[in-house]
């Protein structure tokens, strides 16, 4: 049977990089792993090959010379050596091992005892005024701290934690499997490399108990929807005296009756009268900062018209620009007229001409001509 090409077997190109071929080959070899296949003969067989493949396209020689010589390169002792697995086989999977057996981050750790606690997430929704103007908020949060009666060992007063009598305080156990050897976490520390034999009363051996906290959390002015705030050590606390996580705090603002946000710009809808848009005026709109920002309406205004007021949007974060206010206006249809008010405007109709709606005039000229065409290519075809 003939080999497959090396660059095929791990899913690459030739002209591939050592990091792109060691990205394919770690996928690859985590999901083929016997491990993860038990009693899967064609995977334990798909993990030889692409080790072997790796084992020479990893080598800037051996992958020169397979490029140019192919298989052939390394056949009668052609210098490829015994494929499968070499004697950095070890180094080759260390990584990989980590990523199947949950050994990362605690290498070098072990005996120990200290972990990190976890971080925390906080969903806080303030206002858009709020946003504008920033605020400091109290927050009350249920969790982890350090026990205070044993002090985070998580051991009895007057005790101590002990070395794990399994790992000898490594936090790993190393057992043969086939022909290799695989390191574990070990199972009675779970990795810490210590065990409790008189654990606190107060936390259970834990070394933290749970609490509700309150904090205060500065948010600055100009905070959009999403920001994250960051409140280094304030998360859960570590196990066996370990730092404590992070508390992260999600902003969402809450919608507004008047004003739509598009980043530091601010959009506002004001209906006008008819009257006001014909004769024009000068109308007040409220702004986010609570003054009254005057916006100028021209005659002849019509509906959807926008206009910009300068400077009365929202502050950027962490700078002294401010974003602009958008006013459009939409001209309202008067409503429940009474008799009078429909004798002024049928008389207004009356005396209405191109000149004072030019746009409805200039529309039904198009619809002429548009009938018009048809009505002469209705003749041709005749």
């Amino acid at each position: 049977m003939s080999k497959r090409d090396y660059y095929e077997v791990l899913g690459v190109t030739r002209t591939c990089t050592e990091v792109e071929l060691k990205a394919a080959f770690r996928k690859l070899a985590m999901q083929h792993h016997p491990d993860r296949n038990p009693g899967d003969k064609d995977c334990e067989h798909k993990f030889k090959e692409l080790n072997e493949a790796y084992d020479v396209l990893k080598d800037g020689d051996k992958r020169a010379a397979y490029d140019r010589f192919g298989h052939a390169a390394f056949e009668q002792g052609g210098g490829g050596g015994q494929h499968g697995f070499g004697a950095d086989f070890a180094s080759t999977f260390s990584d990989i091992f980590e990523d199947l057996f949950g050994m990362a981050g605690r290498r070098g750790g072990g005996g120990s005892g200290r972990e990190r606690g976890s971080d925390l997430r906080y969903n806080m929704e303030i206002t858009l005024e709020e946003a504008f103007a920033g605020k400091n908020a109290q927050i009350r949060i249920p969790t982890s701290v350090t026990c205070e009666v044993c002090s985070g060992t998580g051991a009895k007063a007057g005790t101590k934690p002990k070395t794990c009598y399994t790992c000898g305080g490594a936090g790993k156990v190393r057992h043969a499997q086939g022909f290799f050897t695989l390191e574990r976490t070990c199972p009675t520390c779970h990795g810490r490399g210590q065990v409790i034999d008189d654990p606190c009363s107060a936390c259970s051996g834990a070394g933290r108990v749970m609490r509700e906290r309150t904090l205060s959390v500065n948010i600055p002015a100009g905070v959009e929807d999403g920001t994250r705030i960051r409140l280094s050590g304030e998360g859960e606390a570590g196990t066996r005296g370990g730092p404590a996580g992070d508390l992260y705090i999600f902003l969402s603002l809450e919608p507004h009756e008047l004003y739509q946000r598009d980043g530091a710009d601010l959009h506002c809808r004001v209906p006008i009268s008819m009257v006001t848009a014909a004769l024009g005026s000068e109308i007040d709109v409220p702004a986010i900062d609570g003054s009254e920002a005057k916006v100028k309406i021209p005659a002849g205004t019509q509906s959807g018209s926008r206009f910009r007021v300068t400077g009365k949007g929202m502050p950027v974060l962490r700078s002294k620009q401010t974003g602009d206010l958008y006013v459009q206006v939409a001209v309202e249809t008067p409503q429940k007229l009474t008799k009078r008010q429909k004798e002024l405007l049928a008389e207004f109709e009356k005396l209405s001409s191109e000149h004072t709606q030019p746009e409805s005039s200039g529309f039904l000229s198009r619809v002429r001509t548009f009938l018009d065409g048809l009505g002469n290519r209705g003749s041709y075809s005749a």
